[in-house]
This record gives structure tokens, sequence and C-alpha cells, in this order.
């Protein structure tokens, strides 16, 4: 029998891990590194553990068990803290950060679909009704959004099974690599494709990042692999006694996510040398987690004395699997952000900024009709971007561009809040307490807001040392963009409240 507060529909501990580790652990994050950085992208992945997610992800828990009732999520832990101006202003950039992470990816996802059900990608052949690839990756791609809201409409048990499934396909997919990887060391009698060398855990062999400055910007990289901590404070009304669950279930999660960057980044080099295997032109972001996994497949297959054409098909075979699990994760990350950011800025702003249709919840308690309206948004604009030729993919590189930084300049706000909602809470007990002294609060509040600082400086400032004014004119006007917007709608705002 369900309980009167409803907590058989609320999650327990493991499922929210599941939830945290698909929304935010990528193994594709892993090749991405070792691609760019080889060996030496673990001690970057590691720092910027250490720096930003763990100090991090133990501050939002501290939010979300003091704030474990509020429906508003971040916007409700900045209002707390710092007040309302802020809150809106860094709720508004994340949220606007991660509807342009929804538009990006939409499409970018039956990339996976390809990989998953055909082992490589067909995308570029895809005609519907004779219209050309991207306008049907565009159809689709509007297809698969309000497939998505329409399902987690329904209700958030839909959500949290749908992100639990794709939770465990990405840990069953991490440990088949570590399990294989093992295999190959024991037959390879301990030696590395890749060797390992001193100066192979401190130097790139990707002339790209080989200098101080590319070294430095790929701290960026490693934060972002670390990202979307903060959209699970607003599940946390989701949860079971979540004063408890919620802080668990991130050091868990967090704790996971560190080995496993850092063991898989120096396992792909037990069967992939990056000179001979990645340093091609036809090597690149997109397909690089499934060259290294279809290079691990054949190894596995010729040392168990297959054939080179049955070691082959092994490889094309496990580019599937690859391809099902991206498909399933990616999937699981799109149920999560099709409502909890808008959720937690929808329900936690001020009434007043809002028609009262936006902020009504249907009888599953979901923001039903803002998330429409935000699936239309998508729509429109993905559709003109798929229609309008080479002018719009111009504009979807610069939504790109824009994405990439705005993503964690509202970290700058949630830290930089912290010692304010330390200072409120002074005096008051909190059923889960860390940082439980104003020095420690405010050393690692200073060390994790420099190390965000910095990665967004150098990846600012990256494009102008590549010679790319654009993109370093694209990247810094996007935060700063949605930033003006916000303290626009608030100025009218006040106004309009001085007038009543």
């Amino acid at each position: 029998m369900e309980s009167e507060d409803g907590s058989k529909k609320k999650m327990g501990l493991l499922a929210l891990i599941l939830m945290i580790v698909s929304s935010i652990y990528g193994i594709g994050n892993t090749a991405i590194g070792f691609y760019q950085m080889g060996y030496a992208g673990i001690i970057w992945y590691v720092l910027a553990a250490l720096l930003f997610f763990i100090p991090a992800a133990l501050m939002f828990a501290e939010y979300g068990s003091v704030l474990k009732d509020a429906h508003g999520g971040i916007y409700s832990w900045l209002e707390f803290a710092v007040g309302e101006k802020f809150a809106f202003t860094g709720t508004f950039i994340w949220l606007a950060s991660w509807i342009i992470w929804l538009l990006t990816n939409t499409s970018m996802n039956f990339i996976n679909f390809s990989e998953a059900f055909f082992g490589k990608d067909t995308t570029q052949n895809w005609h519907l009704f004779g219209l050309s690839s991207n306008a049907s990756l565009g159809i689709l791609g509007v297809i698969f959004i309000f497939v998505v809201t329409f399902c987690a409409i329904r209700g958030f048990d839909k959500i949290s099974k749908i992100a639990s499934i794709g939770g465990i396909f990405v840990i069953l997919c991490s440990a088949f690599v570590f399990l294989g990887s093992i295999v190959c060391i024991i037959m390879q009698h301990g030696h590395f494709a890749q060797p390992i060398t001193a100066s192979g855990f401190v130097k790139s062999p990707n002339p790209l990042f080989s200098s101080p400055l590319g070294m430095l910007s790929f701290i960026v990289y490693a934060i972002f692999s670390y990202g979307g901590m903060e959209t699970m404070g607003g599940v946390t009304d989701k949860v079971k006694k979540p004063e408890r669950t919620f802080p668990q279930a991130v050091i868990i999660a967090g704790l996971f996510m560190i080995v496993a960057y850092a063991v898989l980044m120096l396992f792909w080099g037990v069967t992939a040398n990056w000179n001979h295997l990645l340093n091609h032109s036809n090597v690149d972001l997109g397909n690089v987690p499934y060259v290294l996994i279809s290079n691990l497949g054949y190894t596995l297959a010729v040392h168990f004395g297959a054939s080179l054409v049955v070691a082959n098909e092994v490889g094309k075979w496990l580019v599937r699997i690859m391809g099902l699990v991206q498909l399933s994760a990616f999937t699981a990350t799109f149920f999560v952000m099709v409502y909890s950011p808008l959720k937690s800025f929808i329900m936690g702003s001020p009434k007043r900024f809002w028609p009262k249709s936006i902020t009504k919840l249907n009888d599953k308690k979901m923001p039903a009709n803002a998330m429409l309206w935000q699936a239309g948004l998508i729509s429109v604009v993905l559709l003109l971007i798929s229609f309008g030729g080479s002018t719009a993919q111009g504009f979807y590189t610069i939504l790109i561009d824009m994405m990439n930084v705005s993503t964690s300049v509202p970290y700058l706000f949630l830290i930089g809040a912290f010692p304010f909602f330390k200072k409120k809470m002074a005096g008051k007990k909190q059923s889960f307490e860390v940082y439980k002294s104003k020095k420690t609060t405010w050393i690692f509040t200073v060390i994790a807001w420099l190390t965000v600082l910095f990665g967004i400086i150098f990846s600012v400032i990256k494009p102008i040392f590549d010679h790319d004014i654009k993109t370093f004119i694209w990247t810094a006007i996007g935060p700063v963009f949605f930033g003006v917007l916000a303290l626009v709608i608030l100025y009218f705002d006040n106004k309009r409240n001085k007038n009543a």
C-alpha cells in the first residue's frame, strides 16, 4: 500500500545513483580524454574531480539536504543563499544552456541509433520523403523530443525507470572494457600497446594539446565530464528520505565516476597505440569511442585465435553494442533534462514571472504545459536549422559555441553562493553537513570557484591563439547574452511591480 506522502513512488538510493551516473558519467568521455591527451588526461580528470566535482557535489548535497522540500532545485538554493536577483540570473543562464544542449543533441542522438543498428553512421544517407539528410534528421529530432516529453509528462516514475536503465547499460559497458582489457593484459604478458612512461602521464601525444595552453584548456573537458550534478537538485522532493539518500548517492556515484574515468583511460592504452590507431584524419571526437571499442573487440578475438574476418566482425558487433549504450545513456539524459532544469526554474521562481498555464501541474505533479512549450521551442529552432541550408547550419555551430561556456558559468553562482548559504545556516542543525567550519567552507569554495573560472578563461581565450575570432566572440557572448536577457526580464518585472 502506498503511504500518504506517496513514498512508494519515490526513488531509493540505488535508483538515484543510477540516475546520477546516467546523467553525468559517459564512457565516451574516457575515449575522448584518451584521444586528446593519452595517459596525460588521467591527471586532469583526477584534478577536476578533486578540485571541482567532489567539493561542489558535497556543497550541492548540503543544499539539497537542507532544502529537501524545495520544488525549485538550484533556483531555491540560490534564492535562499543570495536572493532573488542572483537566483533568477544564474538559473536563467543554466536553463538556457540545457535547452541548447537538448537542441544540439536531439538529432545527433540518431548517430548513436545508426551505430547501434547498422554498425556505422548512415545518417547522411537518410532521406525521408525525398528530403535532404539534414532535413530528415530535423523531422526525426522533432518526433524524438515530443515522444520523450510526452513520456516524461506521464510521471516522474517513468523518468527514473528510463534513467536507471541507461545507468545500468553504461556501467555494464564500462565493466566489459575493464574486464576485456584485463584479459588482453594477461594475454599480452603485461604489455600495453601504448607504452607506459613517466612522460606519458604529463605530455599529450596529440599535438593540439601538447602546448601548455592546450593542456590547460583540457581541464574544461574534464570539468564538463563531471557536469550536471546540479540538475539532481530538482528531484530531491522525489527521493525517499532525501536528507540522507541524496548525499549518499552523490558520494557513491562520484567515487565510481572518478575511478572509472581514470582506470578506463589507462586501459584504452592496453590495445590502442595512439599513433597507429588514432593519429588519422578519419578519427574525430564523434567517432573515437567506436574506433576504440572496435579495436578492443578485434584484439580480444585475435588473442583467442579468431581469423581476421571473424575478428573484424567481433569489432563491428561491439560497435553496435557501444552504439546501444550511447543511445540508451543519451536517451536517459534527455528524460531527465526535459524535466529537471525546467521544473527547477519554473516552479522555483516567483509565479508572477509566468502565465498561470505555465506553472500549472498535471495530475502527475509535472509542469506539463511548460514542458510542451519547451518541446515546441526546440522543435521550431531545430526545423529552422535543418531546413535552412548552410546559413542555418552556421547558426547551429554558433549555438554549440555558446553552450560550451554557458553550461559552466552557473557553477560560479552556485559555488560562490555557498558561503552565504552556510552563514544563514549558522547555529542550525543540518541532517548532512561536511563543511562544518567557516575556514573550511571558504577554502573549498575558493578552490572550486577558481577551478571553474580558470577553465572558462582558458576555453574562451584558446580560439584567439588558434586565430578563430568568430568562435571566440560567440563562446564569450553566450553567458553574457543570457545574463543580460535575465536582467532585462527582472528590470521590467520591477517596473511593473512599481506601477502596480
